[in-house]
């Protein structure tokens, strides 16, 4: 797909603000973080929703997400993720903040990985202890909004908060446990999943 920089950074920035936020961000907040006009954000989006690498809900604010079956570039790095920010492994944190790469060719030398719209979050807490997430680990995280029971997840919850922990449905509400006895599990009748684990790295 023939994309320009600017639509290549476009596509990022939305991935980003749905893991973080749950909604992708408005033309304004989108114009403000490339450093152009919102006319010209505007431009860019409707060419990528023509491209099919976008889609949009009609009649909905906030509501542009990657089309299904598109990578954003930087997913697309042999061994390469990008780190978007940081997921409570404890109590759940306000929201994910920063953004960086996490190349796995410096961690883990020519092991070949497989990447498909994945990232990476690193872990604040040890809620998942006893499944062997520590604090200061990297996960690898699929994105994707489905998950099935005993999926660990990164979600987001209606609070505005997100946590990674183990998702469990049930009769009328989703737990979402931990691997800790000192953490209780956290029951809500709703949550977004933003992604599902797929690796854990930890540097020594």
């Amino acid at each position: 797909m023939n994309l320009t920089p600017k639509q290549l950074r476009i596509l990022q920035l939305i991935r980003d603000w749905r893991v973080r936020h749950g909604y992708s961000p408005t033309m304004q907040e989108l114009a403000d973080e490339i450093g152009v006009s919102k006319v010209t954000v505007f431009e860019h989006v409707e060419a990528l929703i023509k491209k099919g690498a976008l889609v949009r809900e009609a009649n909905k604010a906030r509501s542009l997400s990657i089309a299904d079956g598109i990578a954003v570039p930087d997913e697309n790095r042999p061994l390469r993720f990008p780190l978007v920010g940081k997921i409570a492994a404890g109590y759940p944190i306000e929201k994910v903040e920063n953004r960086d790469e996490i190349d796995l060719n410096d961690l883990l030398g020519s092991t070949a990985a497989k990447q498909d719209t994945t990232f990476a979050l690193e872990v604040e807490g040890d809620s998942m202890r006893d499944e062997g997430i520590l604090d200061g680990d990297l996960i690898i995280v699929e994105r994707r909004q489905v998950a099935a029971n005993g999926d660990r997840v990164v979600a987001l919850l209606p609070d505005g908060s997100t946590t990674l922990k183990t998702f469990y449905k049930e009769d009328d509400h989703i737990r979402l446990q931990p691997a800790n006895p000192d953490f209780e599990p956290i029951r809500v009748k709703f949550c977004q999943i933003q992604g599902c684990v797929k690796a854990v790295v930890r540097r020594y």
